[in-house]
Order: structure tokens, then sequence, then C-alpha cells
């Protein structure tokens, strides 16, 4: 009796250690097994198409053309290059700054190419394909008569900007301004020309081609140097890593090619970005 005791004893003292030991092989089986592509990769590989939200705010970088009711430039040839080099379809969804990043987390996009340039707040809410494909910051337009002639000018003036536009914190806490935000750029240019406030701050991609060259803006002039400059990439939701990667991918043979370079000249973006024969010299012996 007394040995039967000592055996279920030591049974009932060793079983846990057995399970402990069972439970550790797993999770070391389930830490060794290969990760799997993430959902959006998946869904863009199995429907054959991509969803791309793009800025459509006028100008070189994205607007509609009248004549055809569709989108065109920078931020659409980007869209279309993306899909080809992927080997899939292209399905495009205008996007605004005060909306884009809501698209995304509810799935209506896959990705955004959408003049959204990285900080790290954004960095902390959502994935992104690390290597950029332009750069750019802000600039403040005001009429050509205005006494505003630096940044510093406009503390305790309304200015004009898009909901959601990184320029917001820069331009109020640096430089004392009061935003005023709009659905996107074209409402905000809009409501400077209606006089209901003295400068629109907006990426200098858009408002540097319309006073060199929109003769309806002839009588404005921009402010600088540019805010925040700052590096434009792709964005997809949090953890989308699998994504990302397959995305910068082909930024980077974008760069090695040299044709980011030639899409900018086809498009006459002026002033050219040092930026782009930066990265190709980088890329291009990789």
């Amino acid at each position: 009796m007394r040995n039967s005791l000592r055996s279920s004893a030591s049974l009932t003292r060793s079983f846990p250690r057995a399970m402990i030991a069972a439970l550790a092989g797993a999770t070391a089986l389930l830490g060794t097994a290969p990760a799997q592509a993430d959902s959006t990769l998946d869904k863009i590989k199995s429907r054959n198409k991509i969803v791309v939200g793009v800025m459509l705010s006028g100008g070189p970088f994205g607007s509609i053309d009248p004549s055809t009711q569709k989108p065109v430039g920078w931020n659409f040839e980007l869209a279309q290059k993306l899909a080809q080099d992927l080997g899939v379809e292209l399905e495009t969804v205008q996007v605004q700054p005060s909306n884009r990043v809501q698209l995304l987390q509810q799935g209506k996009v896959d990705v955004l190419i959408a003049s959204m340039e990285w900080n790290t707040e954004r960095g902390e809410l959502l994935s992104f394909a690390p290597t950029p494909f332009y750069r750019v910051g802000g600039v403040a337009i005001v009429s050509a008569d205005s006494s505003i002639r630096r940044w510093e000018d406009l503390r305790g003036k309304e200015i004009c900007i898009s909901q959601g536009s990184s320029y917001i914190k820069p331009v109020s806490t640096e430089y004392g301004a009061i935003p005023k935000g709009f659905k996107g750029a074209p409402e905000s240019l809009l409501a400077l020309r209606g006089g209901n406030c003295v400068a629109a701050v907006h990426d200098a991609t858009l408002l540097n081609p319309l006073v060199a060259g929109n003769p309806e803006w002839k009588n404005y002039r921009t402010i600088t140097p540019e805010l925040i400059p700052g590096n434009s990439v792709v964005w997809a939701r949090k953890g989308e890593q699998d994504t990302v990667a397959a995305i910068d991918r082909v930024i980077q043979g974008w760069h090695k090619s040299g044709w980011l370079i030639a899409t900018e000249k086809k498009l006459s973006i002026t002033p050219a970005s040092p930026a782009l024969p930066e990265l190709h010299n980088k890329y291009k012996n990789g």
C-alpha cells in the first residue's frame, strides 16, 4: 500500500512537468512555423487587382482630365505602374486628406499613393514601403500684394489648410497661425480666393506650379522655404508587412531604372526633385 501511495504521489508530481514540457514543445513548433502572407497581399493576388487610393487635388501630381473625366498625373501614373509591376489590374479610388486613412483602415482601398509624407505619428498608425518615391514639403500661397513675406508673418492669422494635413501642427505651434480645415486643397484654395483666410498651406508640388504657370493664379505667390520636407511613401494597413515588402521592391526598381525621373519630366513637374537623382544613384548599381 505504501509503495502504491509513493507511485501515485510520484505520478502526481511528474504530471505537471510533463504537461509543461509538452506545451513548451508545442510553442517551439509554433515559433518555427512559416509566416503566412498578410491578408491584403493574398487579396490582391486572388482577385488579380489592387485598389489604390489616390489624391487628385489638382496640378501635375493628380487631377481629373476634363475631356475624359479620368484621373491623370503623378499619383495615378505611379498607381498604374505599381499594378503593372505586380502583374495585376488597377482600380483607383479618389481620396482626400480628411478621409484617406479612414478608407485605408476600413479596407476600402488596399494601399495609398496620396501625397502623404512619412512622419512619426503616421508611421505608428500604419505600415509603409520604406523606400520613398518622392520628397516634398509645404509652402504657403498668398496674394501678390500681401504683407506676408515669411512664415513668421502668419502669427495670429487664419490660414486655409486640408483636414488631416501634416502641416497643421508645425504651422500652428511653430509659427502661431490659426488653421481653418477644409475637405481638401480645392476647397481650401477656393476659400483663400474668397477672402476667408490670408494664406493657404499645401504641398509645394501643388502650389508652385499654380503660381508659375496658371493664369488664374498670376496674382499670387508662395512663401518658402518648404515646411517640414518629408519622404512620400506608399501606405498600407498596420501589420501588412508582406504587402509593403512587395511594393518596396517595385519602388526600388523604379529608382534603379530611372523611371521616376523620366515620369517627372514627362509630366513637366518643376522644379525637379533633387531626391530622385539621389535615389537613382543609390539603387542603380544595387
